[in-house]
Parts: C-alpha cells; sequence; structure tokens
C-alpha cells in the first residue's frame, strides 16, 4: 500500500491539515447528494466530479475494500411536491411525487455515469431514513436541544454554545441580522425545522409529534450516523451548503449524540459561474449536465462527459470556475494530446516514477492544477519513453478519464472529424480553405483517400489557417476544435499493421498475416494487395462501405 502523503483543506478549521482517517481499514466520506426534483445541472456536476475523484485517491492510497462513500438521494422535499403538483396535476400526490423522482434519480445516476464517476459505496434515499431521523429528533429533545412548538419540532440555536464554527457567523450578528421578525412559535429566527407537520394532501410519516415530514438539515444527519457512525472522517459538498445546511448538520449530530465532532474533514467546492455569469434561468444560460451530454445548446454541439470531467477538474477544486465553450475545446484538446501520447502500447509496464509523482502531486489537496502541468510535461518532454506513455495511461485511467484508444476508436473519430471540419468550414463561409480542402467535392467517411493525400489537405488548411492570423481572421471556436483534433487524429495504427502483416507475409508466416487481416476486417478497414511499380508486393486500404 502506498505510504499516506495525504493532505487536505479542512474549512472547519481553515486550514490544510494531514489527512489521518479515524480508522485505516474504513476510510469513511458523506457528501451530500442531489435533490431529485429537476435534472442537475452543471453546477451540480462539480461536486460529484471532485469527490468522485477523491474517493478514487482514497481507494488507491488505503485500498479499494477500506473505503466507504455515501452519497444520499434526498427525495422528500418541498421542491418535489411542487413540482409533483405542476408535472403531474391530474395524479394523486404521492404517485406524481413518485413519478418525479424515479425520473429524475435515474437521470442523475446516469449523469454521473457519463461523467466518469464510480458509484458510491452506499446511495441512501431520505424516505429509507425516516425511522433513523425521528429517533435523532427524539435525542434532542431529550437533550433540550429541540423543542414542540405549534405542530413543529425545532432546533434551539441557543442551546449549542460554539453554534455557527464552520460558517464563522456569530450568532448574536445572525439573529440582530434576522430579515425577518420571530416567528410565534420560535425562540429565536434561526432555530430550524427538525419535523413539520403534512397537510392530509401532502406526504407524511407517523410520528411522536403528529404526522409529518422532516426538514432538510435532518436528514442528512440521520443517514451519514446510520452508515458511516457518529463521527467520520470527511463531508463535502459545495460551498453553497456551508450554511445553514451543514452548519445545522453539525449542531444537529453533535447535540444528539454528545460528540466533539461530526466529521473531522469539511471539504467544499468552488461555486460555478457560465460565460462570465451567474447561472440563471432568467439569464437563459441555466444548462442541464443531461443538455450538455445529449444536446447542442451550449456551444452547438454535444460534449462528451470525459470533457465535462477534465473541464472541471483543470481548476483547483476549491476556486470558483468559468465554464465555457473556450475552457470545453481546451479540456478536449488537452485530453486528445494525452490520449494520443499514450496510444502506443506496445510497451505495456507503465513507468512507476511518472505515475507515483502524478499521485503524490495529487496527494497535495486534490492538486489537480499541479498534477496536470506534470503530466503536460512527460508529454512533451524529450524522454518519450514507451513506459512514460504507458503511465500517462495508467493516469488517464485513475482518473476517471478514458485511456489511449483502439485502433477502431481512433480511425472513427479521424473520420467524423475530418466530416465536420468541412461542414464548419463551408458554413464559416472560408470558401477557398474548404475547396482547397475537398478540391471542390463532398469528403464522406465511405470514400476513403490515401493517407498522403489525407496529410497534403490538412497541410494545406493549416498553412492557411498560419496565413490568415496575421490578418487577425479569427477561426470560429468549432473550427479551432476541429483542426485541435486532427492535429491529434492519426492513421498511423492502421499503416502500422499493414506493415507488420508484409512482413509476415514476407516471412511466410501466414497465420500471424491472417489474424492481422482478420483484425483490421473487423475495425471496418478492407485490404487489397497488389504489386507496386518496382513488382514489390504493398497493400492499400479503405474502409468497408
Amino acid at each position: 500500500m502506498t505510504t499516506p502523503q495525504l493532505s487536505l483543506y479542512n474549512t472547519l478549521t481553515r486550514t490544510r491539515e494531514a489527512f489521518t482517517p479515524l480508522d485505516a481499514n474504513n476510510v469513511r466520506m458523506y457528501v451530500c447528494g442531489p435533490t431529485v426534483y429537476d435534472f442537475a445541472h452543471i453546477g451540480n456536476a462539480r461536486p460529484v466530479i471532485v469527490f468522485d475523484l477523491l474517493f478514487r485517491l482514497l481507494r488507491h492510497v488505503y485500498g479499494a475494500t477500506h473505503v466507504t462513500y455515501a452519497r444520499n438521494i434526498t427525495d422528500v422535499d418541498d421542491k418535489i411536491n411542487a413540482r409533483a403538483l405542476r408535472d403531474f396535476p391530474d395524479l394523486p400526490l404521492n404517485e406524481a411525487i413518485r413519478r418525479v423522482t424515479e425520473k429524475t434519480e435515474a437521470q442523475f445516476l446516469s449523469d454521473a455515469k457519463a461523467l466518469g464517476a464510480l458509484d458510491p459505496t452506499i446511495q441512501p434515499r431520505a424516505t429509507d431514513n425516516i425511522a433513523e431521523m425521528q429517533a435523532l429528533i427524539g435525542s434532542l429533545i431529550q437533550r433540550n436541544h429541540a423543542y414542540n412548538a405549534a405542530g413543529e419540532v425545532l432546533f434551539d440555536v441557543k442551546s449549542m454554545p460554539d453554534y455557527g464554527q464552520l460558517s464563522g457567523r456569530n450568532l448574536e450578528d445572525n439573529l440582530a441580522g434576522a430579515r425577518i421578525a420571530v416567528e410565534a412559535h420560535k425562540k429565536n429566527p434561526a432555530d430550524f425545522v427538525l419535523w413539520k407537520q403534512s397537510a392530509a394532501t401532502e406526504p407524511g410519516w407517523d410520528s411522536p409529534w403528529g404526522r409529518g415530514r422532516p426538514g432538510w438539515h435532518i436528514e442528512c444527519s440521520a443517514m451519514s450516523e446510520r452508515y458511516l457512525g457518529q463521527t467520520f472522517d470527511i463531508h463535502g459538498g459545495g460551498l453553497d451548503l456551508i450554511f445553514p445546511h451543514h452548519e445545522n448538520e453539525i449542531a444537529q449530530s453533535r447535540c444528539a449524540h454528545g460528540t466533539h465532532a461530526m466529521a473531522n474533514i469539511w471539504m467544499h467546492n468552488g461555486f460555478l459561474q457560465v460565460e462570465g455569469q451567474k447561472m440563471s434561468k432568467s439569464l437563459g444560460n441555466f444548462v442541464t449536465i443531461n443538455q450538455l451530454l445529449r444536446t447542442s445548446k451550449f456551444g452547438g454541439r454535444r460534449w462528451p462527459g470525459s470533457v465535462l470531467r477534465l473541464a472541471m477538474l483543470m481548476t483547483h477544486y476549491r476556486e470558483p470556475i468559468d465554464f465555457s465553450t473556450r475552457r470545453l475545446h481546451e479540456a478536449e484538446s488537452k485530453l486528445l494530446k494525452w490520449q494520443d501520447f499514450a496510444s502506443d502500447r506496445t510497451y505495456r509496464v507503465a513507468s512507476r516514477d511518472v505515475f507515483d509523482r502524478f499521485v503524490r502531486i495529487l496527494e497535495d489537496d486534490l492538486d489537480t492544477v499541479g498534477a496536470f502541468s506534470y503530466l503536460d510535461r512527460v508529454v512533451k518532454g524529450e524522454d518519450e519513453r514507451k513506459g512514460h506513455r504507458a503511465a500517462v495511461n495508467k493516469i488517464l485511467k485513475f482518473m476517471g478519464l478514458p485511456g489511449a484508444e483502439s485502433k477502431a476508436t481512433k480511425i472513427a473519430r479521424s473520420l467524423r472529424t475530418m466530416d465536420g471540419l468541412v461542414a464548419t468550414l463551408k458554413k464559416s463561409g472560408w470558401s477557398d480553405m474548404f475547396h482547397d480542402l475537398s478540391k471542390g467535392g463532398r469528403f464522406r467517411s465511405g470514400e476513403i483517400k490515401p493517407e498522403a493525400e489525407i496529410v497534403g489537405r490538412l497541410d494545406r488548411l493549416v498553412a492557411a489557417y498560419a496565413a490568415a492570423r496575421p490578418k487577425h481572421l479569427a477561426l470560429p471556436d468549432d473550427v479551432l476544435s476541429e483542426l485541435s483534433l486532427l492535429e491529434t487524429a492519426t492513421l498511423d495504427p492502421i499503416e502500422a499493421a499493414i506493415a507488420a502483416r508484409l512482413e509476415a507475409l514476407n516471412n511466410k508466416d501466414f497465420a500471424k498475416a491472417d489474424a492481422i487481416r482478420n483484425e483490421l476486417s473487423e475495425q471496418g478497414i478492407s485490404l487489397m494487395d497488389y504489386k507496386d511499380e518496382q513488382g514489390q508486393r504493398a497493400t492499400k486500404w479503405e474502409m468497408k462501405r
């Protein structure tokens, strides 16, 4: 097992701390999951990706069987009720709620998988833990930290002397600056709901305090205790959850159990804005993960989950992100260059020094910026031993990113990119470059030209672009993206396979030659043998129509 060197920034202490788990044989992490009333937006994607990376790192350091990661599903909430009434007004409310939560949860899990996230160890649903919530509320009442008033059970914030440590909010200042008057049944305006009444038309459960439903904060306290214990190692989420959600979780859990801590380390990822603005439906820049993956709403195209993942990780998790199409193009180009470097896997033993150094950088509070900078140096460096290529492939997979591409995938990508570039150039009005590239005709995947001709066209395209830049004629972002793809897309693996087959034929190793032909055929590549001008055996290829 790797010697632990992990350090993490603790929001509670506002310092970076060496991470020492309570039990190295069972490292425990809880992250607040979605409230399943609507499809997750790109801001929701960030904690999914950040804490998946931490989960992977913890598994690497302590062993996959020694890490427990819980991420909850909140399936009881007033927002869910409102969405159910809006979307299914003709159904009984409970049936409408079930329709909303099942569809939304399934979409979230599908989106998380597309983003390269591993399944958490445990994904508890709030509605499966009502008994645990009621037990926790009962304990708070018994310990004089909660009271029953007007059909609600409320937490008494003044009963906890150090309430507000996580957010740094002074309780007296908080109360003095309260925007609402003290409700008649509350002792203080900051007191928050643990259990509230449910009308006959609302979802509810019987309890010692009447039929009702839980408050938001008590749900996570109950689920984390049930699956991870009264005190565990790491609690994560977005900055927006520090107050009131995480602050109130701490208050509930510590006061119910009489413990000094709920979690030893509190981690929070930074905010996200879109194209320089706060994401908002009113601004028209509200984008869901699903829309990015499956529609052309953002940047006029669909984006692979791996590109979205890398675009998030290129900024340190505690820093704010400006999410933009330019950022996605940059991530796509970077990923393809890494994959291209790693594509030569004839030497399958990875350089351990390269991988271990990458992980050591990452162990410094998930320093993805430093780790990716190091990875770029490896890829750009003069030392391109195949052991380094294999190490880069291993690093990509460790990060939840796709590794080196198969020959078939690379060929298909090259052809798709060529088609896309031609169409984009034509649409963008670059008629001369389009004509030069396609020679006046349509280049289709079924019309494969010799590699030399393709390369020649690309050379002329790049030359035209280089000549245009001094004149300040900028290509559109989507053209630049296609160019970056083409710079890393190569058909060399086909030529290499053909060369190996010819060598086998010349050595009369017909079994090997047939095996290579069969492998290429499975990839949709048809070979044609012929004699060149010198009478030597040669082979040309084309994609099957």
